[in-house]
């Protein structure tokens, strides 16, 4: 029985009683080392060097915007009372959104042992990694003296004359971003160690063999060490399953337990963490079409993995939706006037243009994936997925301003408006994001082939069996 799919690349066709095959083709396991290895081994593309030359140079953009920040100070920022949650909080609760869908794909999914995740798992955790990067570098710098941005840890000092307040959800973020870093990290590496052996393998250069070499730990494929990697490898995915629930759950506790009023709602775990998953698949999206058109990876990312996660985007885009409409129903049933106005004032007061982007793109866009033809055309995905990430971002600003500028007492009102440098911050922050990846796009195996063959294997052995029970039927 031919494994290659009748209607050239489309896996999406649904036959009674076949699973979908996952690597299309005629493609044998040596097929895949070499596609996956020659993105590292051959020359970079124009495409490749072209992209890497703009975000670095966004990178450095950051970098001099951070230094003007520390010499002329925080005044530089549009943040002013009492909106001093400013531009950087809405920034470093997007990225740790945007770091979601990598351990969810990677550890949730393996847990379930859901194939589908084997093409696509390692970028997503690589990403998980970026972005966890670009969020730790706004609280950093927020602080106002970034040479004191060690104040943030909570160690006990006389000399700080005040002592880390445990109580705070602000430092439990500390850990629990930190922690879910800490461990994304080591499961990205951790499965990362056999295909770094292959590169070993593979290298001619003696700087990469050595390399390569210390990276994968000197793996050698023996029974004993694919039992280990095994083990460690479920144990790293238990330890992470829940931290893609706890770390979100936190960062929205930061505005959960305040009084202020539009924060103050039970809702905001649920709300936060199925924010963070939504945001967190449009950019692995947005990412992955083009690096599988521009790295020929088409046949193992293939349009059922895309349509799968548009499925995933449709589910929870429309539960944010769901939490949009349940947070006024709260504000109404409640009659607190606070809240009422609060909620009232997002949607018709000075921030309505904010609010609506954020609906529009939020709510509207993810419903076009009911539609299979717009869910299985990469640059439709694309576009919808922009929308998402424009909307998500929107979500944290309304979140995060127009609570804060117009509280309790009117005569402190004050309307938020961004300086160049809050806009060059922001943008230089995905400067930062894609200078790594595409860095990880060129020195590490960016698809995992280890478990792209065991599903080829099992491919193989679905179709010789269905081969047999045919030719036993006739």
């Amino acid at each position: 029985m031919s494994l290659a799919i009748p209607n050239g690349l489309d896996n999406t066709v649904e036959r009674p009683g076949e699973r979908a095959p996952l690597v299309l083709g005629e493609t044998t396991f040596h097929d895949i080392t070499e596609s996956v290895c020659q993105v590292a081994e051959r020359k970079p593309s124009a495409g490749w060097v072209g992209g890497f030359l703009i975000a670095f140079a966004l990178l450095q953009m950051l970098g001099l915007l951070i230094l003007y920040l520390i010499y002329t100070g925080v005044g530089v920022w549009g943040n002013r009372a009492p909106i001093f949650w400013g531009w950087p909080i809405v920034n470093f609760v997007f990225w740790v959104g945007i770091g979601h869908a990598g351990t969810l794909i990677s550890a949730i999914l393996y847990l379930f042992r859901q194939e589908w995740r084997t093409s696509i798992n390692r970028a997503a955790e690589a990403m998980t990694i970026f972005a966890v990067a670009c969020a730790g570098t706004f609280p950093g710098i927020h602080v106002g003296r970034a040479w004191l941005a060690f104040w943030l840890a909570p160690y006990p000092s006389l000399n700080l004359w005040m002592w880390p307040q445990f109580r705070s959800p602000l430092l439990w973020d500390v850990f629990a971003v930190s922690t879910y870093g800490t461990v994304s990290l080591l499961f990205w590496y951790m499965g990362m160690v056999p295909d770094l052996a292959t590169f070993r393998d593979r290298s001619k250069n003696k700087w990469r063999r050595m390399i390569y070499g210390i990276l994968c730990l000197g793996w050698s494929g023996s029974s004993r060490h694919w039992m280990r990697y095994e083990k460690a490898y479920a144990i790293l995915a238990a330890l992470a399953a829940p931290l893609v629930l706890s770390v979100h759950t936190i960062v929205s506790f930061d505005f959960a337990v305040s009084q202020v009023p539009g924060w103050h709602t039970t809702i905001f775990p649920p709300y936060f963490v199925a924010g963070a998953i939504f945001s967190g698949f449009a950019m692995v999206l947005t990412l992955m079409i083009p690096a599988r058109k521009m790295l020929n990876l088409e046949k193992l990312i293939t349009i059922r993995h895309l349509e799968n996660m548009c499925k995933i985007i449709l589910a929870t885009g429309t539960l944010v939706g769901l939490a949009y409409g349940t947070e006024f129903f709260i504000a109404w049933y409640g009659q607190v006037p606070a809240e009422q106005f609060a909620f009232v004032n997002r949607a018709f007061g000075p921030y309505w243009w904010a609010y609506w982007t954020m609906v529009s793109c939020n709510v509207i866009s993810p419903q076009l994936f009911w539609f299979k033809k717009l869910r299985t055309t990469p640059w439709t995905i694309v576009v919808i997925c922009i929308f998402v990430n424009i909307g998500m971002w929107f979500e944290r600003f309304v979140i995060t301003i127009t609570s804060l500028s117009r509280d309790y007492l009117p005569s402190a009102w004050a309307y938020f408006s961004p300086t160049w440098v809050d806009w060059g911050m922001l943008i230089g922050s995905f400067g930062l994001f894609f200078t790594l990846f595409l860095l990880f796009c060129r020195t590490l195996p960016v698809i995992n082939m280890a478990e792209v063959k065991s599903t080829l294997a099992k491919q193989h052995h679905m179709a010789h069996a269905a081969a047999e029970h045919s030719e036993g039927g006739h």
